[in-house]
């Protein structure tokens, strides 16, 4: 991008540039012999002709405007002073043109650079003058009396330009490029044209002046943006000379975050020379030469729900390459190609370079080299997660390990999932998960597939490599209570990362097309985070798809279907619970990597539930816990309902558990099931 400092620079071979005519002719003067003063200075020295000593303050600024310039007719008849006035007038106009003062670089440049006509670009000056110098506008208020206007009038300018030879000054400002663009604008609108008056944007006007200025929904901050990946930074790059080589106009950017989405933007603007604005919302008037002045690439931040289509706004005066900051659904339109480019997870090399960086010297090789692996985390959430590692590790006093890089990520460091998903801090011990044999067995295997999913198919032929996604889906399957979700809650302990529940009442919606909006985000967050979603009863989720016999089947199974792409894109971990496999739709179960059967325990798996539970606070023998195993038909969630009735008992009587507070508390649950309760349990009452 050619910044307006180059093109301020005077042309060669001696042909005077800037601003043109309506027809696209550049005005021709001879070589100056004077330094060029400020447009805005000539202007008002031609306004000063029907000045005389003693009006006022205002006469006697705009006389020195114009003695300044030497623009005092020595003449004695009215026809010549006014050729000798235009003479000197058009000397300094052509000094301008050639070559402008430092002042008015980046005003001739632009001029230029938009084909402005004379008009236009004079408009522009004195209407900068009008809100930078004070006397400036207090002069164009009592020129134009009674209107009383600080900014120029068009009736104004337009006699103005007639002493310089520009006809036709109001369909020139009224139907010119600087309309167009938004450079100016024609206030107000009920007057008539002749009574208007020119407002420039207030970033124009900061811009002109070489400062940065600020739109409202423009952000130029890029402060706080994460840290990239070698690779990612690479990817940028090669992004970048796509877009300079006019592959394609406008480039699409996807990440789980709009924070992600940013920093690579930022990284493909420097490889083209450039820095990013960031538009939120609509467009401004007057964005593309601010743009252009300031030497900034649009970046358009804009978030699609699933199934959205939105066709890109229009930038006028902005002729360059286009970026777009968006999430993982919906489609763009555009005059010409469209590039997409998916951000992705650093690979587990640079992972443990990011890791070294963000925890220095206090990991081991193999510490370093398990987090590289079994984390997929992206450049920002490392940085994250060592920051509050070591904040951890400095209130507990204790040197760095990766214990406290587990218990930062476990208590949800980073990972912002709204109001959608509850946080299930509780770790979960081993002694605290009983299960048959089997069942911790196929546990221990889905594990390894969650801490190996990065590389699994390294190894493999090409078969198990195409279209592989490292995502892990499992569904857990059993009657209520049996551990499910205490399986979840080991899992996600084991392999340190938080455990969020999906709100269904939050993510469910009536209206259509929220839920998927709403699962989008979700799924999106999750993502970049690294979390495990564990979505209870996920049946009433992902249920099989009906006969569509009116609008609400169409649209319910317009959601199963995009749940099913969704899961099955999704490179996080995801574990369902239900109480039924029956109730899912078949083409869900195929895209399940594991489906865990939790069974009702027996006597055995009860009977260590029961220890489980009661830990060292009882005082029951063995014969009076193998009873409550064989007569009770209880699962673990229950039986933890009854040891806690149980103690709150005991604790009344200031003793341990024994068998009569067991068996008033089993009796209670047996009637909250609805069941008659066992008669050795009855006995025992």
């Amino acid at each position: 991008m050619k910044r307006p400092e180059e093109a301020a620079r005077p042309p060669e071979h001696g042909h005077a540039a800037g601003p043109v005519d309506g027809t696209g002719q550049g005005h021709a003067h001879a070589a100056p012999t004077a330094p060029a003063p400020p447009l805005a200075e000539l202007g008002f020295a031609l306004l000063a002709a029907a000045c005389v000593p003693g009006q006022g303050a205002e006469a006697d600024w705009l006389r020195a405007h114009r003695d300044r310039l030497g623009l005092e007719a020595q003449s004695g008849s009215v026809a010549a002073e006014a050729e000798d006035e235009q003479a000197h007038a058009r000397a300094a106009l052509g000094a301008w043109l050639q070559a402008p003062p430092e002042a008015d670089r980046a005003l001739h440049a632009l001029a230029r650079h938009e084909r402005l006509s004379l008009t236009e670009t004079m408009a522009i000056a004195l209407a900068r003058a009008a809100e930078i110098e004070p006397m400036a506008a207090r002069v164009l208020i009592w020129l134009q009396h009674p209107v009383g206007e600080a900014r120029p009038g068009l009736g104004l300018l337009a006699s103005l330009c007639e002493r310089l030879g520009e006809a036709e000054a109001l369909p020139r400002l009224a139907d010119g490029p600087a309309q167009a663009l938004g450079l100016i604008q024609l206030v107000p609108e009920d007057r008539p044209l002749c009574e208007r008056s020119v407002r420039l944007p207030l970033p124009i006007v900061m811009a002109l002046g070489g400062h940065e200025g600020r739109f409202a929904g423009v952000d130029n901050d890029c402060s706080a943006l994460p840290a990239l990946a070698p690779s990612t930074r690479v990817a940028a790059r090669r992004h970048a000379d796509g877009l300079a080589r006019g592959g394609a106009r406008v480039l699409v950017i996807r990440a789980a975050l709009d924070a992600e989405a940013r920093a690579a933007a930022m990284e493909v603007a420097a490889g083209l020379g450039a820095r990013p604005a960031f538009v939120s919302g609509e467009i401004p008037p007057g964005l593309g030469p601010w743009l252009w002045l300031r030497g900034r690439l649009p970046v358009l931040c804009l978030r699609l729900a699933p199934g959205d289509r939105q066709r890109l706004p229009a930038l006028p005066g902005h002729r360059g390459p286009v970026l777009v900051a968006s999430g993982a659904d919906g489609s763009f339109e555009a005059q010409g190609a469209i590039a997409e480019w998916r951000l992705a997870v650093p690979p587990a090399e640079e992972r443990r370079q990011l890791w070294q960086q963000a925890l220095g010297d206090s990991l081991p090789a193999p510490a370093l080299d398990a987090l590289a692996g079994q984390h997929r985390h992206s450049a920002g959430r490392i940085v994250e997660l060592g920051q509050a590692a070591r904040s951890t590790a400095a209130r507990a006093g204790e040197p760095l390990a990766s214990a406290h890089v587990a218990a930062a990520a476990r208590s949800g460091v980073g990972a912002d999932l709204g109001a959608l998903a509850e946080l299930l801090e509780d770790d979960i011990d081993d002694d605290a998960l009983v299960l048959v044999p089997a069942l911790r067995q196929a546990l221990d295997g889905l594990l390894a597939r969650c801490r190996l999913r990065d590389t699994l198919v390294a190894a493999l032929g090409a078969a198990a490599r195409s279209r592989y996604r490292p995502g892990v889906r499992a569904l857990l399957v059993g009657p209520s209570g049996t551990g499910k979700t205490l399986a979840a809650g080991w899992i996600a302990t084991r392999l340190g990362l938080p455990l969020y529940r999906v709100d269904l009442a939050s993510v469910t919606s009536k209206y259509i097309g929220e839920t998927e909006k709403n699962l989008s985000e979700l799924f999106a967050r999750a993502e970049h985070a690294e979390v495990v979603l564990l979505f209870d009863e996920a049946d009433s989720l992902f249920g099989k798809r009906t006969d569509v016999k009116d609008a609400n089947d169409r649209f319910a199974n317009q959601q199963t279907n995009y749940l099913l792409q969704r899961i099955e894109s999704f490179e996080g971990i995801v574990l369902l619970t239900s109480n039924s496999r029956a109730r899912f739709d078949p083409a869900f179960t195929r895209r399940l990597d594991a489906i865990l059967e939790f069974p009702t325990p027996g006597p055995e798996e009860r009977r260590a539930l029961w220890l489980a539970h009661l830990g060292d606070a009882h005082c029951l023998d063995a014969p009076a816990l193998n009873r409550l195993a064989a007569a009770c038909d209880l699962a673990g969630g229950h039986i933890r309902n009854v040891v806690l009735a149980a103690a709150a008992r005991a604790r009344l009587q200031h003793s341990a558990i024994g068998e009569a507070e067991i068996a008033a508390a089993v009796a209670a649950e047996y009637r909250k099931l609805g069941k008659p309760v066992p008669a050795g349990i009855e006995r025992a009452r």
